[in-house]
């Protein structure tokens, strides 16, 4: 399973063609890491960015002042989330010459990259060294995944913590009943960086509980019952160090979560019912209202925004992952494995269809389900290699073309997207051309610091100023903390557009088109994704399209 023959990969040998593998994932981590460092400051703010550097000065400030100071345990809804993403980036900004959102923008490039190198290894272990380069490959070609590690302080790094668990679970199992001190630092590390994230991670639970079964009833059946259950007390008790630092983890990134008891059930209950005004997001062409999405909202946008060489192979995976759960030639503990990452990537998705929670900002909650989705894929990549080294050698250079051809795809969007890949749609929706009219792409404004930096641009070519003792007043259609920044010092945001200058507005369908001079137009495949109109001496009633919520 963990090699192919030559027909494929010109190697003498199968360390040679295992060295291979793993060179090349060092290469493509090498590679994404310089394209991360020369292009991260293009990134803008997201909607939630400035808030979240606000709560990390808050923490910060409150360990500075040895817990007296603890305005960050009540600051907004935040307190709930863990700040671990926020500290770092803050801390960082003190050290280096970049500014804080530019730091920020490199912390989550980091801490995406670590979740690349993360899902490699994990991959590897699953599958062998092909496994974990296609699954490597899968993942830094996933847009959806590339675009959001850069500006989603919640839901980027959560989806890191939470492949690491999952790192550490595989681990577990392979390992049982005597795991090794790294694997019990694996399962401590993730669980306290996942859980401390977003209350969400002790979904990992589940994962684990459900996912030891087969290896529990096979360890019954071979051992008994008295000796299986002694075996699974030395695990459990050789995990204790595991989860005091999991404890300790969890106290350290989101400190709320300790000072009493219940606080993570509290944040659960929180979290398991809307929190917010309602407002509305487009679907499918149609208008609703985010407690109201309807069922399907999840697997269409997953169908429509993963390319489309990651849904065939996870599929496969999938459906040949449950059918090895009956079989008696399968180990216990291969069945262990590919049921708890069958959990971890569709188990999510099944309870919000279920349970049919607020539903908004397309797959951003949910694309902690992405890594295992890849692992998944990237095995089944092995698998079918595999397969035709014995049954069909001659097809391995077709099937290889074949998943290079799949990747090149996605990669083809994500330069082109640049520097919004996470607006990707796949070919099955049309890319953001075709979906354009019937789902929301750049829902966090990130196109407004590129907007800004045309407007800025304009004014200098055209040596404007604003006069004596006043700003340039811009009406935005969109976040205004993120256009203000981006904008600069030199002019003002406000909501009202009768006295602005100049109008920003997105490219979603809430922003109206305004009859007015075009300074600046933001496109990616002929979509408009922002505008900078001139609205002086212009009677303008409302940015909006619809009425605010």
């Amino acid at each position: 399973m963990t090699s192919i023959t030559t027909s494929a990969v010109d190697t003498p040998s199968r360390r040679s063609i295992e060295r291979t593998c793993d060179d090349a994932a060092v290469l493509v981590l090498v590679v994404v890491s310089l394209v991360a460092g020369f292009t991260f400051r293009d990134y803008g703010l997201g909607w939630d960015d400035y808030t979240h550097a606000e709560y990390a000065d808050l923490l910060l400030r409150m360990y500075g002042s040895g817990f007296k100071d603890t305005a960050a345990l009540s600051f907004v809804n935040l307190y709930m989330y863990g700040g671990g993403f926020d500290m770092a980036a803050a801390l960082l900004h003190k050290v280096i010459p970049l500014e804080l959102f530019e730091t920020r923008r490199l912390v989550g490039a980091v801490v995406g990259i670590i979740g690349l190198a993360v899902t490699w290894r994990l991959g590897r272990r699953v599958g062998g060294p092909l496994a974990g380069l296609a699954a490597l490959l899968l993942l830094a070609l996933c847009p959806t995944f590339y675009g959001h590690m850069f500006m989603n302080p919640k839901d980027a790094p959560f989806a890191v913590a939470m492949v690491i668990l999952m790192l550490g679970l595989v681990r577990l199992v392979e390992e049982y009943p005597y795991p090794s001190p790294r694997t019990v630092l694996i399962v401590g590390l993730g669980a306290g960086l996942s859980i401390g994230s977003r209350i969400l991670g002790t979904l990992a639970l589940f994962y684990a509980v459900i996912g030891f079964l087969p290896m529990l009833i096979d360890e019954v059946h071979n051992h008994g019952a008295r000796e299986a259950a002694r075996r699974f007390v030395r695990m459990a008790h050789a995990l204790l160090p595991g989860l005091l630092l999991s404890y300790l983890v969890m106290g350290l990134i989101w400190p709320w979560s300790i000072i009493e008891f219940d606080h993570p059930l509290q944040a659960a209950t929180y979290f398991s019912q809307f929190f917010e005004k309602p407002w509305k997001e487009m679907f499918d062409g149609a208008i609703f209202s985010v407690p109201d999405m309807p069922w399907s909202y999840l697997p269409t946008l997953f169908a429509l925004q993963l390319p489309e060489i990651l849904l065939a192979l996870m599929t496969a995976s999938i459906i040949a992952s449950i059918a090895s759960l009956p079989r008696s030639d399968v180990p216990a503990r291969r069945k262990a494995i590919l049921l708890m990452l069958t959990l971890a990537a569709v188990l999510p998705i099944a309870i919000a269809i279920l349970k049919r929670p607020a539903l908004y900002n397309g797959i951003r909650h949910f694309i902690f389900v992405i890594p295992p989705m890849t692992v998944l894929a990237g095995l089944a990549f092995a698998r079918g290699m595999d397969w035709l080294k014995d049954n069909r050698r001659s097809w391995q250079p077709v099937a290889l073309a074949v998943f290079v051809f799949g990747l090149m795809l996605p990669l083809g969007e994500m330069i082109r997207l640049h520097p919004y890949q996470y607006t990707h749609f796949n070919h099955i929706a049309g890319t953001v051309r075709g979906a354009d009219d019937r789902y929301m792409l750049d829902y966090w404004g990130l196109a407004f610091k590129q907007a800004s930096d045309g407007l800025r641009e304009q004014l200098e070519e055209k040596h404007e100023t604003p006069a004596p003792g006043h700003k340039w007043k811009v009406a935005v259609c969109g976040p205004h903390r993120p256009a203000q920044v981006a904008l600069g010092p030199d002019f003002t945001i406000t909501g009202d557009s009768h006295a602005a200058d100049f109008a920003m507005t997105l490219g979603e369908f809430y922003c109206k088109g305004l009859t007015a001079p075009v300074m600046v137009e933001i496109k990616r495949d002929d979509v408009v994704f922002a505008r900078v109109y001139d609205i002086r001496g212009r009677s303008i009633s409302s940015l909006l399209a619809i009425p605010p919520p």
